[in-house]
């Protein structure tokens, strides 16, 4: 059997025909009449003149470098390769007129070419970000020579604000449709992250832009794109709005954001559809139809919402009457090593071996399971390349000490209290209530409205907690970024939130096996390990099952978070640094993951009077899952 890398694989028809020759001779056995050599032998003379070379990528090279000057730029553009990028880039300038023509005519017309590939599902998302790569190469090596002819910077489809709303620091999203957006024409003010509306709507009016786009991953990031749309609509501005990130959705867009703004409104999906939603809004002819599509669609959606047809809910009385009626005399024992458990510096190669590459691809919008990804009749050429090179790039950053793994797990005695859990702190001589939320929707019978206090014992009980980080990000996606390299940034940012979900599970095992010590005998594969395939659960705040990020903050205080694995929270709950990873350990055999779902005005009001908070508060942390 021959061992192949994937990632080095050839185009079959591509391969020098007598080298092809004789390895097909090899593979198949097949011995050439009179001739005394075997075909072993003639292949292992042949590999003499190749040693050290690859003969049809060396050929392929020789082709192409050999082209006229704006073809080799376009060939750089569609394939990603910025190795001559510069010297190509120079040879153009110096055969234009200005310098700006070298940006208005070839480098234009390769990204229409890369544009063209990513709409007709021709080229995927990482190759789009490479091909970005040797664009702003191309454009920084411009730009000083644009300046000095005092001309103007080519003229764009459009010009595009972007920002991760105050509160949120995840940008990878938001780096991936930027890029996307750029690559097909657009011009892209980035503000970065934790930008408040007054900056946003600056930038936008300094800038002359023609839309805005908001990002944000954690679900207090939704009120304030709310706060943004209300500050356009009262500053009297009509340029269309773009909504994205993980938590938002169209309902929500068309229940809380669209009646903000009088303004286009405009939901977008992933990077894959921003190119069309931007095209289609700085169209001279078909806006106008095009937005009246979305307000109709919003309008639509309220109707709908006005009229109902959600599940009917139980009130909080009924709902805590069925609630989830565990065999607690299965509870599991105290901890083996009870308190608080220090990591300053988790073996990142250790990790490596139990990340789950799946959210990895999605996060490049490859949909797909690994592995049968590689495989894939469409996608699967580019995710065998994306995947060789995060392992170039998780070799390099483990052999080089780029990051560092910290993370901090407790164990504490405690008790149920109605729908709350109370901590148990008798070191510090005092009691910390985690208030949690009951599921109110109807159910069938024989299905109870959980809630996460269900797996405690009233009459005395253990639970944990963790938070783990990767640290040590910021200089090398700075050193990225300086070098025009937006696909290192993001790959470095994809693989750091990997390492960060990997530590988590892997912490729980050791959690498991060791710490607590209620399943000594587990023996998981990693397959097991990402299908959940053990006892207990880990749920985080912010998630279905705990839906409130502003439990974070006590999570915290009790872990010493930020002494002990230098994690702090933004005013909206998110945790930096970003690839970071917090929640609770409950051990109980019954224990499991649902959905909180909609909750009543009832257990609203509930909720605030246990957190000791006023109503607005607690409608603002909760507002997601208001009925």
């Amino acid at each position: 059997m021959a061992i192949v890398n994937a990632g080095q694989l050839d185009v079959y028809d591509t391969i020098d025909p007598e080298l092809r020759q004789a390895v097909e001779d090899v593979v198949l056995n097949r011995k050439v009449e009179g001739e005394a050599e075997t075909p072993t032998e003639r292949l292992i003379a042949l590999a003499e003149r190749y040693k050290g070379s690859n003969p049809a990528q060396e050929k392929a090279a020789e082709e192409w470098r050999g082209w006229e000057v704006a073809k080799r730029l376009e060939h750089a553009l569609v394939k990603g390769i910025d190795a001559y990028v510069v010297d190509d880039t120079e040879e153009m300038r110096q055969l234009m007129p200005r310098p700006i023509e070298v940006i208005e005519g070839p480098l234009m017309d390769g990204m229409n070419v890369v544009g063209d590939l990513f709409g007709s599902g021709k080229m995927f998302l990482p190759q789009v970000v490479k091909s970005a790569r040797v664009m702003k190469k191309a454009v920084a090596h411009l730009l000083p020579f644009i300046e000095a002819a005092k001309e103007p910077g080519a003229k764009g489809k459009g010009k595009v604000v972007m920002a991760t709303v105050k509160g949120d620091v995840h940008d990878i999203g938001k780096n991936i449709v930027g890029v996307v957006l750029q690559c097909n024409g657009f011009e892209i003010v980035d503000l970065g992250v934790m930008v408040p509306w007054s900056k946003i709507l600056e930038a936008a009016n300094e800038n002359d832009a023609d839309m805005i786009g908001l990002s944000g991953l954690i679900t207090p990031s939704l009120d304030e794109m709310v706060t943004v749309a209300e500050e356009m609509q009262r500053a009297g501005m009509t340029m269309p709005l773009l909504i994205g990130g993980a938590t938002t959705s169209k309902v929500h867009t068309a229940l809380r954001i669209d009646p903000a703004y009088q303004g286009p409104v405009l939901h977008v999906l992933d990077a894959s559809r921003a190119v069309g939603v931007a095209t289609s809004l700085v169209s001279d002819t078909g806006r106008d139809a095009y937005v009246q599509g979305y307000k109709d669609d919003y309008a639509h959606v309220r109707d709908v919402r006005a009229g109902k047809g959600q599940s009917v809910l139980h009130t909080l009385e009924e709902a805590r009457a069925n609630y989830y009626d565990a065999y607690l005399s299965d509870k599991p024992a105290p901890p083996l090593q009870p308190g608080l458990h220090r990591f300053d510096d988790w073996s990142l190669e250790d990790l490596r071996e139990c990340i789950d590459w799946t959210p990895f691809f999605r996060a490049w919008e490859l949909h797909g399971t690994y592995p049968s990804i590689l495989d894939d009749d469409v996608v699967g050429e580019t995710a065998v390349a994306l995947k060789a090179d995060a392992d170039a790039m998780l070799d390099k950053l483990i052999a080089e000490k780029w990051l560092t793994a910290r993370g901090v797990c407790a164990f504490w005695p405690c008790a149920r209290d109605g729908d709350s859990v109370t901590i148990h702190l008798a070191d510090e001589e005092r009691h910390v209530t985690l208030p949690f939320l009951r599921q109110q929707i109807k159910k069938s019978r024989d299905r109870a409205n959980m809630c996460l206090a269900d797996f405690i014992d009233p009459a005395g009980d253990w639970m944990g907690g963790f938070a783990v980080g990767i640290h040590g990000i910021e200089p090398h996606s700075e050193r990225f970024r300086a070098d025009k390299d937006d696909y290192s940034d993001i790959l470095l940012k994809a693989l750091a939130d990997r390492f960060a979900e990997a530590f988590a599970e892997r912490l729980h095992q050791h959690v498991r096996t060791t710490l607590w010590g209620y399943a000594p005998g587990e023996q998981l594969t990693n397959e097991a390990l990402i299908k959940e395939e053990y006892r207990g659960i880990r749920p985080a705040p912010g998630y279905p099952a705990c839906p409130d990020h502003s439990l974070k903050p006590i999570l915290f205080d009790l872990l010493k978070a930020e002494d002990n694995a230098g994690l702090v929270l933004t005013e909206s709950f998110a945790m930096l640094p970003t690839a970071a990873v917090s929640g609770f350990y409950f051990g109980h055999p019954e224990s499991q993951y649902f959905g909180v779902a909609r909750i009543g005005s009832d257990q609203l009001e509930d909720y605030a009077a246990r957190r000791g908070v006023d109503l607005e508060t607690a409608t603002r942390w909760l507002r997601p899952n208001l009925d």
